[in-house]
């Protein structure tokens, strides 16, 4: 029988390559360490501190595991409810209720949504969520809700101004300088105050009041401005007369200041005309009653 015999040659090259790969080994491992103790000497830190803050990286790792698993399992849900019984048996919840601020609107409206708070814990009140109820009141441009403790809950409200009354089929309505509506009005309270009228008035206020601010002269004056098919103003004076404006801001705004010097020259308001037509200048068209034709202003008149 043949006798069969293991070549040593492979044995040889296995052990080698065995040993190629340790020396590969140490020389990374080597390699890796240098590179880490040049960086830690490079660092202000000597190897104490290093292994305090790799302990304390440690330890927060593990605590906001721990969180993470305690929240899943609602563990801070139920410490929360317990201070808030620890709290409220020590005194600290909502008895009082304390509003500051209110001069026209009626503060019954902010009491109605505070007393949802009353005989709550102080660590349960939802302060934002009140603040933002809060805000949605006609009355109420800015609201800070805060807890004074141990038992009182404070809200400070800023108001709103009155600036207009806006004009509509069925009722007259307070209106703030943005056109926000705060509440109806009579006609005996809203005597003396501006009238607003005309479908999307309420979102030109603002304008409106640019417009006036062109010729301040005439402020006093105007009682009521009509906006006319979405793009122009027909302005009031409380002698009755009637300014039809131009469309376009700029436009319209040096029409009002023509017209105002055209008064200061001629004392137009209060006189005989009843109205006055601007809406195609530099022209303007005088109606005057009892006569059947209108007088027109001369076109170098500016």
């Amino acid at each position: 029988m043949a006798k069969i015999t293991r070549s040593k040659s492979k044995g040889v090259r296995r052990a080698a390559q065995s040993r190629n790969r340790s020396a590969n080994a140490r020389r990374a491992k080597a390699k890796t360490a240098g590179v880490l103790d040049t960086a830690m000497g490079v660092l202000p830190f000597t190897e104490e501190q290093w292994s305090r803050i790799w302990l304390a990286c440690i330890i927060a790792g593990g605590l906001a595991l721990a969180l993470f698993i305690a929240n899943l399992a609602g563990v801070p849900a139920m410490a929360r409810a317990h201070v808030s019984v620890m709290a409220s048996d020590a005194g600290y919840k909502v008895r009082h209720v304390r509003v500051t601020g209110t001069e026209r609107m009626d503060e019954r409206e902010v009491y109605a949504r505070a007393l949802g708070q009353q005989s709550r814990s102080m660590p349960d009140v939802e302060i934002e969520a009140l603040r933002t109820e809060l805000l949605e009141l006609p009355w109420v441009k800015d609201a800070r809700v805060s807890l004074q403790l141990p038992d009182t809950l404070v809200i400070d409200i800023v108001e709103r101004k009155p600036h207009a009354v806006l004009v509509r089929p069925d009722r007259l309505m307070l209106i703030d300088p943005t056109g926000r509506e705060l509440e109806p009005i009579s006609q005996a309270d809203a005597e003396d105050m501006l009238k607003i009228s005309g479908p999307g008035s309420a979102a030109q206020v603002s304008s409106l009041d640019q417009l006036l601010a062109a010729a301040p002269a005439l402020g006093p004056h105007v009682t009521a401005a009509e906006w006319v098919g979405n793009r122009r103003w027909n302005l009031t004076f409380n002698t009755d007369q009637v300014v039809a404006l131009p469309e376009g801001h700029e436009i319209a705004s040096s029409a009002l200041v023509k017209f105002a010097r055209m008064d200061g020259q001629n004392r137009l308001i209060g006189g005989k005309v009843v109205s006055f037509d601007m809406r195609n200048p530099p022209r303007v068209y005088m109606r005057v009653p009892g006569r059947s034709e209108t007088i027109l202003a001369p076109e170098g008149d500016s």
